[in-house]
């Protein structure tokens, strides 16, 4: 009788520990959302302390655009198993739209990209000196996007739509079906990809195409000016780009990627 009631107890039990875990297409959507938490702040972070310039310290703009090209490819090395690895609203706009991602996820890759790039620069600001971040060749703040003095707003909002839509476009090959083999070292291809957009551009607007990138820097030194055009023109140009490349260029495969199970996970891998 005792060993009966001990069985059932146990047995009664069990449901009780189903809670605690989650399953596992669940664990895979919340492994995404940290992992776009994580990579945009190491994204940010790596980034943004890369252009530091001080007396002691002076970086050209060549340094800076390699720099920026090598922390997207640290990021995306460590974390595009997991979600993809974004880390860049307008990437993962781009994302829905070419129906590589669905629209739940790309909310929640937004949360996680806007709270990795406050977190990413605020550790920024807590392990260096005020005169690095701020300063007479800083005198925004470091790596807050800006436009150069010769440049107009019309201008800015068209040269960051337009380095967008050539980054968008690298993406939407990347998620092309026909482009399965064409693969190797992507987190490379990526990281070259900004390095020449930022050496291209980033004289005239910081060649954020990146809103989050531009948000963080801007939350923690207060500096909003010509902020708008880092939001319209990366989003504009990203969605652009993405309902062309499906209209005209998209191969024959309708698969929408989802964080599933498993065998999910390996396709998950190579098309977001």
């Amino acid at each position: 009788m005792s060993q009966q009631k001990l069985t059932l107890n146990s047995t009664s039990s069990s449901p009780k520990w189903r809670y605690l875990y989650l399953r596992r297409r669940h664990r895979h959507r919340v492994a995404a959302f940290f992992a776009e938490f994580v990579g945009t702040a190491t994204f940010i972070f790596i980034a943004c302390m890369g252009c530091v310039t001080t007396p002691l310290f002076f970086n050209s703009h060549f340094e800076l655009s390699l720099n920026f090209g090598l922390a997207i490819m640290i990021a995306i090395q460590s974390f595009g198993s997991i979600s993809g690895a974004h880390l860049n609203p307008a990437i993962t706009l781009a994302a829905l739209i070419y129906g590589a991602i669905n629209w739940y996820m790309s909310i929640a890759y937004l949360v996680a990209q806007v709270a990795g790039a406050l977190v990413g620069y605020g550790l920024l600001k807590a392990v260096l000196p005020l005169n690095a971040i701020v300063g007479v060749d800083n005198p925004a703040g470091v790596c807050v996007t800006v436009l150069s003095s010769d440049i107009s707003e019309l201008q800015g909002v068209f040269i960051e739509l337009l380095a967008t839509c050539f980054l968008t476009m690298v993406a939407c090959s990347v998620w092309d079906p026909r482009n399965a083999k064409l693969k190797d070292s992507l987190p490379l291809r990526f990281g070259l990809t900004v390095s020449s957009l930022n050496l291209a551009a980033g004289l005239f607007t910081g060649s954020s195409m990146n809103p989050t990138r531009s948000l963080g820097p801007a939350v923690w030194n207060n500096s909003w000016k010509h902020h708008w055009i880092y939001w319209v023109g990366p989003l504009v140009g990203a969605a652009l780009t993405s309902i062309i490349y499906r209209l005209f260029f998209k191969g024959e495969s309708e698969e929408v990627i989802e964080l599933r199970d498993s065998n999910a996970k390996i396709e998950f891998i190579d098309k977001v």
